[in-house]
């Protein structure tokens, strides 16, 4: 079991099946694991992405300007952060959302110290607005902050996919799922469609382990951080398939 760890929760487990927005089944199935693991005594920080709200690159395909996009995108991960608070306070859970903008009204501002701080208090901590600068993504935001907060393994819960494989297995059937992947094999296979490729270097640089699972299934959550069941481990280590 994982001591402390950053999760990154995407807008699209969210929205689950829906075309649009928060499913409240989904949100609340995800803050119910959220708030086990944190009685279980893992200190846990969360990294919410906002695709489920809004997508920058196909507002920036209708003409936004690709900052103002970015920015967008970013301020609807506090959307989502907040719903995700109040879900995992009504299951028990002591939490705090810390925010990369300014907004003293509904939210503290991130301060690595502080979030420590809050961590070793057994709060869970909720990470919104990205870094709060444009052109980095939520993956790039997890990697930071965890290294920032000095997590042993940061989670990536994943929507659709269960791992990393060979080929894509929505369109290859005989694809194979990594049990374990290098750092430098993830960045040479360019894993766009699982994590940002500057997410996945700056891990490898801070030597922090990436599990790459599904966050679909019921208690995938607890599953990663109780009971080390994951989908993929990207590590320092070997690389080796699924037997």
């Amino acid at each position: 079991m994982e001591r402390r760890i950053v999760l990154k929760v995407s807008g699209a487990a969210l929205q689950g099946d829906r075309p649009f927005g928060i499913d409240p089944a989904e949100l609340d199935r995800i803050a119910g694991q959220v708030a086990e693991c944190s009685a279980d005594g893992v200190q846990i920080a969360v990294v919410i992405g906002g695709g489920n709200l809004f997508r920058g690159r196909e507002a920036e395909d209708s003409g936004m300007t690709a900052a103002t996009a970015h920015t967008v995108g970013m301020l609807s991960t506090v959307l989502n952060g907040l719903a995700l608070q109040d879900a995992v306070e009504a299951r028990g859970a002591d939490v705090r959302t810390m925010s990369a903008f300014q907004m003293p009204q509904i939210a503290e501002p991130y301060i690595r110290r502080r979030a420590v701080r809050h961590l070793d208090k057994g709060r869970v901590v909720i990470c919104v607005g990205g870094t709060g600068n444009p052109f980095v993504t939520t993956d790039t935001a997890t990697a930071l902050r965890g290294i920032e907060i000095e997590a042993s393994a940061l989670l990536m819960g994943k929507h659709g996919i269960d791992g990393v494989y060979t080929s894509d297995p929505n369109q290859e059937p005989d694809a194979r799922r990594y049990e374990t992947l290098n750092f430098q094999d993830a960045i040479a296979a360019r894993l766009g469609v699982v994590m940002d490729s500057a997410a996945i270097s700056l891990c490898a640089e801070h030597g922090l382990p990436i599990h790459v699972f599904s966050i679909q299934s019921d208690g995938a959550i607890v599953d990663a951080v109780l009971r080390d069941r994951i989908g993929t481990r990207i590590h320092a280590g070997p690389t080796a398939l699924a037997s």
